[in-house]
């Protein structure tokens, strides 16, 4: 995939890596290290990355300002700050929030997904573990072989409604109601059963699962 990133991070250690990362990945980077700027250097990127922490005007101002002025314009918020209060202020404009330490594919993973949904550059296929995703196409493919992976229609809406969300957990009621569109039932095995159908197709052992992860009494996520 490619496209413009603005990149906002005042710590050179940090900043450096990332940007090199993203670099390797296709991408155009524009890093700055304070927010005042934000605005001006926004005009034709794809996708804003901003630190919470930053001199100045924190994150969170700066990220506002981007998202009333470039509301197509996706915004992945980074922080140390992991309280559910911090992440609650952050989700109110930004599309996602990631807390540091992170792996750089996971970064990666969750840009991608934000390209994607907005539509902002054309998508290039996904690499999951022994998978290649191709959203636009709506097929799963098998990396090595290239083999198609066939989905029924409920199958397909949970693992992209995961992917959409990847590396959050996502609760039982929420995939239900975004897939059947209706309200979960306590004790309704029907989800369950989706997901372990899934799970027989994807996983290389459904038994240990590495793409569909159950976070137990909660729900589920995809790993990045």
């Amino acid at each position: 995939m490619s496209g413009t990133l603005l990149y906002i991070e005042d710590d050179p250690q940090i900043a450096g890596p990332v940007a090199r990362d993203l670099r390797d990945r296709g991408y155009a980077v524009r890093w700055l290290q304070t927010g005042e700027r934000a605005v001006e250097e926004a005009d034709g990127c794809h996708l804003a990355i901003l630190d919470v922490m930053l001199p100045g005007l924190d994150g969170f101002t700066v990220g506002q300002r981007l998202k009333k002025c470039f509301p197509g314009v996706p915004i992945l918020m980074l922080s140390a700050r992991t309280s559910i209060d911090d992440k609650l202020q952050g989700l109110e404009f930004a599309d996602d929030y990631l807390t540091k330490p992170f792996h750089p594919d996971e970064l990666a993973a969750r840009i991608g997904v934000l390209l994607r949904r907005s539509g902002s550059v054309s998508a290039a296929p996904l690499s999951l573990k022994h998978l290649t995703v191709y959203e636009e196409e709506n097929r799963i493919a098998l990396t090595e072989s290239g083999e198609e992976i066939p989905l029924t229609g409920k199958q397909f809406q949970i693992f992209f409604y995961l992917l959409r969300h990847l590396g959050q957990i996502m609760t039982k009621e929420q995939i239900y109601e975004a897939v059947w569109g209706e309200p979960y039932m306590e004790g309704d095995k029907t989800l369950m059963v989706h997901i372990r159908y899934l799970r027989e197709k994807l996983e290389k052992d459904p038994a240990a699962p590495e793409i569909i992860e159950t976070v137990r009494g909660i729900g589920y996520r995809i790993k990045a």
